[in-house]
């Protein structure tokens, strides 16, 4: 005999101005956890017999006798206190309860399966889903990243592009590469690198324009990147000069502001090792040889929930050698 256990809920998944908001009691039966919870070996039993309907073909699967089988199964009936299968000479037939007490437990066999392999599994095989400057992506990391799948062959990575700080949570991410300072909050944070940023433009804009100084630059177009709107400001400071009248144009990244100024379109403030390439091929010439050298620099962000997460450790542990083996 089952006794009645009462439990409360108010406005349970209603909506707060419903006329049927309301405190609703519902009566569960109180059964003791131990029975609600039969042995493996039942459910391993009563799940082959319902696959193959035959409790001598289940023995068989399972490397048990028949009689083994059949008292598994009892002893599970007796315990649920319901019929699972209708024994019609020499044969058995799933019950109407034995039919969907089978869906449920094969459906929670394939999950208990599927968490034994995972939890035996090598942990450094995942996917990582690392959100990354574009720029950095593009140029620092893409060069370098074959090396680290060769050491990994078990991760997949997926990226996303991300300019400023985001949720983790909302965003779906294992780890991110950020520019700024180390104030993610619920995170951990590990330096990378610092940059140094140097006025570039094209050879043709340096020859028709007279930039002897950085007051010189007064009246002249400058390129500026929307997440970093102070960093000419900033390099001004730097040399001791209060920054002159100029035009100004905005970019979302460093690649396309790169790309203006081999255009000719003015002269861009950007990290001198992300326009290497430019520079050496001579599609871009330093403006002055005066770099600025901020507080900030790049990090590697692991979310709490993520920092122990196999493919984002072995991401943190290479991308932290390939910095200190490049300086």
């Amino acid at each position: 005999m089952y006794c009645s256990q009462t439990k409360s809920y108010n406005n349970f998944f209603l909506p707060e101005n419903s006329h049927a908001s309301r405190k609703m009691t519902l009566n569960w039966p109180a059964i003791p956890m131990r029975r609600l919870l039969p042995s493996m070996s039942m459910l391993l039993a009563f799940d082959m017999a319902a696959r193959t309907g035959s409790f001598t073909a289940a023995a068989l699967e399972l490397n048990l006798t028949q009689g083994a089988v059949s008292k598994q199964i009892i002893a599970l009936e007796d315990q649920l206190e319901v019929k699972l299968f209708d024994r019609q000479h020499h044969q058995i037939v799933l019950t109407e309860v034995g039919r969907a007490y089978a869906d449920d437990v094969r459906r929670a066999l394939d999950l208990i399966q599927a968490a034994s392999m995972r939890a035996m599994s090598d942990p450094s095989i995942g996917a990582l889903q690392l959100a990354t400057l574009p720029t950095f992506g593009t140029r620092w990391l893409m060069p370098r990243l074959p090396r680290f799948l060769s050491a990994n062959p078990g991760v997949t990575v997926h990226f996303s592009a991300q300019l400023v700080p985001f949720d983790f949570r909302t965003e779906g991410v294992h780890a991110a590469i950020h520019y700024g300072k180390d104030d993610w909050s619920n995170a951990e944070s590990t330096y990378l690198m610092g940059e140094a940023v140097v006025p570039v433009c094209s050879p043709e804009f340096l020859d028709s324009h007279s930039t002897n100084d950085p007051l010189t630059l007064a009246g002249t177009i400058l390129l500026h990147i929307s997440s970093r709107s102070d960093a000419w400001a900033n390099w001004f400071q730097a040399q001791n000069v209060e920054m002159p009248e100029c035009q100004g144009m905005y970019f979302e990244d460093f690649i396309t502001a790169a790309q203006a100024a081999v255009a000719g379109m003015g002269t861009a403030l950007i990290p001198e090792f992300l326009v290497e390439g430019e520079l050496k091929r001579g599609e871009l010439v330093r403006l002055f040889d005066l770099p600025y050298r901020s507080e900030q620099g790049y990090y590697l962000v692991l979310p709490d929930e993520h920092r122990e997460y196999g493919p984002a450790v072995a991401f943190r542990k290479w991308i932290l050698h390939e910095v200190g083996h490049t300086g």
